[in-house]
């Protein structure tokens, strides 16, 4: 084979070779039942006040309608409210270790590469405190205030915002 043409095969060989490479992404179940009663609102688990942490799945915050700007009442009712959402951390910046702005977002790898996530699986944290330390190849969770509003990033529009509180390894529940 002309090794001029070889080359044109160059990009898939390394999207295969990324593919068998790549962390397992989250599953994507529902979060786990606390011990605790739970309130329901729709397909939101709520644990009582004294706890007050949601834990979301990013199936859940992909209701939001960002063509239309429509809000189901079930994800309104989280706006302002402290959740747990697990996913990719996405530096704003290439080579960053720390930082106390960067995007989460529900797959290993997105907006690095590919194209980006919808605003509706994307997530713009600004961290409390000081800049965090950063891992681009390990899940994490992310604990803190959820905002529904969108974000330009320089990924594209991001449909949510979190003030940070935690964030720490992904840890199955």
């Amino acid at each position: 084979m002309n090794p001029i043409r070889a080359v044109k095969f160059l990009p898939i060989v390394l999207v295969a070779v990324y593919w068998g490479i790549r962390p397992a992404p989250i599953k994507e179940a529902l979060p786990p039942a606390p011990a605790t009663p739970v309130a329901s609102s729709g397909n939101v688990a709520m644990l009582p006040e004294s706890d007050s942490v949601i834990v979301l799945n990013w199936r859940q915050l992909a209701d939001l309608d960002y063509l239309r700007g429509a809000v189901p009442p079930a994800l309104a009712q989280l706006n302002g409210r402290r959740v747990r959402l697990p996913g990719f951390v996405v530096p704003l910046e290439d080579f960053q270790e720390t930082a106390k702005e960067f995007l989460l977002v529900p797959y290993f790898g997105a907006c690095v590469h590919t194209p980006p996530p919808p605003p509706n699986q994307m997530l713009f944290v600004r961290m409390k405190g000081g800049p965090k330390a950063l891992s681009m190849w390990e899940p994490v969770w992310i604990e803190g205030i959820l905002k529904i509003a969108t974000y330009d990033s320089p990924y594209g529009a991001v449909g949510f915002q979190m003030t940070g509180e935690r964030i720490t390894p992904y840890r199955e529940e």
